[in-house]
């Protein structure tokens, strides 16, 4: 959320070139990105519990439904996180236009991204529906555990529309510089998956199809509880809740790069996996070890990109205004480097007498400049990483332990859980330049710098896979130096030249 001390007016500034305005101070900065952040990682630790939810209920049916669902989930998580760019397009773009004024503007955009969520998520769901058995077929699952997957993903597919309208409604509102909403929403909509699963897994005994109804109800009613603020202000702001075509197509041409850069991601994630599962067992089980607690330390640095992306496109919208009334006062005067004075001065605001929703927080008209935004968030995300690699370091020789008591994956997985604890830091300067860029809605590069990132990879993935320098469960460790620090090295340099430049700041 905004800091409180940050002025809220509605009053138009004066004519004439708007005073520059001194940056915000470190202490202020850092707040914004903690109150942005912490939320933001509440929300983001409260989704993986809808699977773990469901794990513990199914579990209980036996042996065949948790293999069922451990593939159904599979499946429905990778369909539907082909689609988190509804998230983050909607983030860059809310932001930029209240950052500059545009409240109708803003809101306009959250209403679109909504819209397309639900429009994409029709189409998913008809296509999960009627795909659900040829999918579970060419994965290799037959008999009750075939059954019990179909099952689960024919009673989920109805959840789709609102699983997508959470990410564009989630972007909207972070748009806003609101984490915490979304935060509250996400542990209601947890806790109330639990109750769902109970009634209909247990209490109506649906089985395995009643934990996917169970959970498609409760992300559909996150959606509309996430909606509410957003469809308030616009009621408020006359902006229309009909969808637009314009709208639509610009919520989709802003969301496809990022769609790609997915894609690709996902790609190298594969490949990972692949390679593993080549060096034989043992190898893929202590990379399950080692890639869950990755992902799951990934959730602080990628909160803190979350901040970034608030911020960045807040700051950016500031900048555009404060150019536009320097050229209308005078032309002369408008900065000749995009961004070089980015978030210095208060942009043109709406009349006092414009409506107003109080669900919807105000984007003060101070604030901290692009490169300031830029600078602190990467020193928060370098300093997390180094600070998560310390302790994933120091816990390595026990951490094993949770999830396997084979001696043999154990001493597989400690020397590459050292490889990824030591390239964390360097892991939380990725995250960050992310989401700078993300917030910038600079989604073209960041397209074709991750698929540019799959070229010196994916031959290291092939050449561990057949045993070079060593092949076995020992070759998992050259598997994370491929990944962690080739791949994610890459990543680091290609997001961070772009970073430096003033190419994203247009």
């Amino acid at each position: 959320m905004p800091d409180s001390s940050a002025p809220a007016t509605n009053a138009k500034p004066p004519d004439g070139p708007t005073p520059a305005r001194p940056p915000a101070a470190p202490a202020s900065l850092n707040r914004q990105i903690l109150s942005l952040a912490v939320p933001a990682l509440g929300a983001l630790v409260a989704e993986p519990l809808f699977v773990l939810i469901d794990s513990a209920m199914v579990g209980h049916l036996g042996a065949g439904s948790l293999a069922g669902l451990s593939l159904a989930s599979t499946l429905l998580t990778t369909l539907v996180g082909l689609f988190v760019f509804l998230a983050y397009a909607t983030t860059a773009t809310t932001a930029r236009r209240f950052g500059a004024g545009d409240r109708v503007g803003g809101l306009q955009a959250g209403i679109d991204g909504a819209w397309l969520g639900a429009l994409l998520g029709l189409a998913a769901a008809v296509l999960l529906a009627g795909g659900a058995p040829w999918a579970v077929r060419v994965m290799g699952a037959d008999g009750a555990v075939a059954d019990a997957a179909v099952a689960y993903l024919w009673a989920s597919a109805a959840g789709l529309p609102g699983m997508l309208v959470v990410y564009a409604a989630t972007g909207t509102l972070r748009g806003l510089l609101d984490t915490r909403t979304p935060f509250v929403v996400a542990a209601v909509g947890a806790a109330a998956n639990v109750a769902l699963n109970a009634t209909l897994l247990y209490g109506v005994g649906m089985g395995i199809a009643g934990s996917g109804l169970g959970t498609a109800i409760a992300q559909t009613g996150m959606a509309v509880a996430l909606l509410r603020p957003v469809v308030g202000a616009a009621r408020a702001a006359d902006v229309p809740l009909s969808p637009r075509a314009a709208g639509l197509r610009a919520s989709l041409g802003a969301g496809a790069p990022l769609l790609v850069r997915t894609l690709s991601l996902r790609a190298a994630i594969l490949a990972t996996v692949w390679a593993a599962t080549a060096l034989g067992a043992t190898a893929l089980a202590a990379h399950q070890v080692v890639s869950a607690l990755w992902n799951f330390t990934a959730f602080a640095l990628d909160a803190l990109a979350i901040a970034a992306q608030a911020l960045v496109g807040t700051a950016l919208g500031r900048a555009e205004a404060e150019r536009a009334a320097q050229v209308s006062a005078d032309p002369a005067a408008a900065p000749t480097a995009p961004g070089s004075r980015a978030g210095a001065a208060e942009p043109q605001a709406p009349s006092s007498t414009a409506p107003r929703a109080p669900a919807v927080p105000t984007v003060p008209h101070d604030g901290p400049t692009v490169d300031a935004v830029l600078r602190r968030c990467l020193a928060w995300g370098v300093a997390a990483g180094a600070v998560i690699g310390v302790v994933l370091a120091a816990a390595s020789p026990w951490l094993p332990y949770l999830f396997t008591s084979e001696s043999a994956v154990i001493t597989a997985a400690r020397p590459a859980l050292l490889v990824a604890a030591g390239a964390m830091p360097l892991a939380g300067a990725v995250f960050l330049f992310d989401g700078v860029l993300m917030g910038a809605g600079d989604g073209r590069y960041l397209a074709g710098a991750q698929m540019a990132t799959l070229v010196p990879y994916l031959p290291l993935a092939v050449v561990v896979a057949h045993g070079w320098p060593t092949g076995g469960s020992d070759g998992l460790l050259w598997l994370w130096v491929a990944f962690a620090w080739v791949f994610m090295g890459t990543r680091a340099l290609v997001t961070g030249l772009r970073a430096r430049s003033d190419a994203w700041r247009h």
